[in-house]
């Protein structure tokens, strides 16, 4: 188990360390460099697995691995097992991995991204009824927060952190209530400590992908605003405002971070591109989102910026 630990650990762990960096101007401390390259290793990790599909051999394999990898920084790891029910009634095996930083610590900050993957490309414009990598829709987030746990193991924050990774985001359908989500709404129902509270909570979803821009996207608007701000201020003070837009374009997505805020109460905003129509990026959902669409710069926009966040002025807003 050590041995696997240690080599699973260190295949996700491909690039140099850089310098840090700091909040521009703000005179708060310097934040650890995000690197880009070692996130987009775990991006690779992840699709050499196969899809992430609920009920699979690539599922178990995966979550192992996750496992492993959190195991070797976090102060404590969770692992929650259940059986969810999708659309017609299918059950599913759901596995949420959660790793916690400073447990002690009474400030948190919930940090999450669902790593599973659709099990058919139904926006293929060729083969619907195919399997896709989820290289941005799921492994992106994915590997974001993996590198920040890699920084928090290394110099860790004074705030607290829990990370949640969340299963069987992506097995819903279109017009079947609350048929999405479903590791989220079985976390806010069922958190991994009684109680659980953090004072805001940051969801990933799809923030890998090439040209990719962050909106003000609805429901954060409408729990987290404040939030939201302070996150997207920082972003561009950082340097990286061609992906931190201000501008409302109309997207609102049932995402985990809708049942994290109505089911369990944390004000929770959602970094997820889409385009400037409201539209979620062109490969949603298609064989497109492989490899090819995740940029090593759209990874550090996301991953910097929460550093400078979370080392800097964590709860400023």
């Amino acid at each position: 188990m050590i041995i696997l630990a240690a080599i699973t650990f260190a295949a996700c762990n491909q690039g140099n360390r850089q310098g840090s960096q700091t909040d521009n101007d703000s005179g708060t401390a310097a934040a650890p460099a995000f690197s880009a390259d070692s996130a987009y290793a775990c991006v690779e990790k992840q699709l050499a697995f196969g899809p992430r599909i609920p009920g699979t051999p690539e599922q178990e394999a995966c979550a192992a691995w996750l496992t492993a990898y959190l195991r070797a920084l976090a102060d404590t790891v969770y692992v929650q097992r259940t059986t969810v029910t999708a659309p017609k009634q299918k059950s599913l095996p759901c596995i949420n991995i959660i790793a916690s930083f400073n447990p002690a610590a009474k400030k948190r900050i919930l940090l999450l991204a669902h790593w599973d993957t659709r099990p058919y490309a139904d926006k293929d414009a060729f083969d619907k009824s195919k399997q896709f990598d989820g290289a941005d829709d799921g492994a992106s987030g994915v590997a974001v927060l993996l590198e920040m746990a890699r920084q928090f193991g290394l110099e860790k924050p004074s705030a607290g952190i829990d990370i949640l990774l969340t299963d069987v985001e992506d097995y819903g359908e279109s017009g079947v209530e609350a048929s999405y989500c479903l590791g989220a709404q079985y976390w806010a129902k069922h958190p991994h400590i009684p109680g659980y509270k953090a004072d805001y909570g940051v969801l990933l979803d799809m923030v890998g992908g090439r040209n990719s821009a962050f909106y003000y996207e609805s429901f954060s608007r409408q729990y987290a605003p404040a939030q939201m701000k302070m996150i997207w201020d920082v972003g561009n003070r950082s340097g990286f405002s061609d992906y931190f837009r201000y501008e409302n374009n109309g997207a609102g997505a049932e995402d985990d971070h809708y049942y994290i805020n109505t089911i369990a109460n944390i004000p929770t905003l959602d970094i997820i591109a889409t385009q400037p129509n409201g539209n979620f990026m062109p490969h949603h959902h298609t064989t497109n989102d492989n490899i090819a669409v995740i940029d090593r710069r759209t990874l550090q926009a996301v991953g910097q910026t929460l550093l400078n966040v979370i080392y800097g002025q964590p709860f400023n807003y």
